[in-house]
């Protein structure tokens, strides 16, 4: 089982990714789409870390489950989950992290801790309306926006310099 890193926030860890699951069976439901068991078990693989994962982490992962996954398996399952909305992927660590804000149309904002790989997904919804109108200034159609910031996590801030 991967480490789980000590979100940005408080919480209990076990009812958000407990949550995030039942929220995935719903949106899947509800967009007549099938969430298989690997499929189900891939998102909580990646529920079960605020770091994201990497499609080979998680085939690690089902590997030593004692699933007989294959590469191409953990890529679909991936795709699936992207394209409902129920995963991110974060493009400057080829990873994938939960959606926190599943089943909402929403841009997605990313702060990556570059010491520990924490992510946190971040909502800032006048950041959103600034770069639509940016992109509609300049006659650009925005679809998808991901945004992505590399910084120091509250943790890892308060942690002396060892150099």
């Amino acid at each position: 089982m991967s480490a789980r890193a000590i979100p940005y926030r408080p919480h209990n860890h076990d009812a958000c990714v407990s949550q995030a699951l039942t929220d995935a069976r719903a949106i899947c439901q509800q967009q007549n789409a099938r969430l298989t068991p690997i499929r189900e078990r891939v998102l909580e693989l990646i529920w079960q870390s605020h770091r994201p994962l990497g499609a080979y982490d998680v085939l690690s992962e089902l590997s030593s489950d004692g699933h007989n996954a294959a590469p191409p398996t953990v890529y679909r399952a991936l795709d699936f989950l992207q394209q409902h909305g129920l995963v991110h992927r974060i493009a400057s660590l080829n990873a994938f992290i939960g959606c926190t804000h599943a089943g909402e149309n929403h841009t997605g904002m990313f702060l990556i801790c570059r010491a520990c790989s924490n992510v946190l997904e971040l909502t800032a919804t006048a950041v959103s309306t600034e770069i639509r109108k940016a992109a509609s200034g300049v006659g650009f159609q925005a679809e998808n926006t991901t945004l992505e910031v590399s910084g120091l996590c509250p943790r890892c801030q308060a942690e002396p310099d060892d150099g």
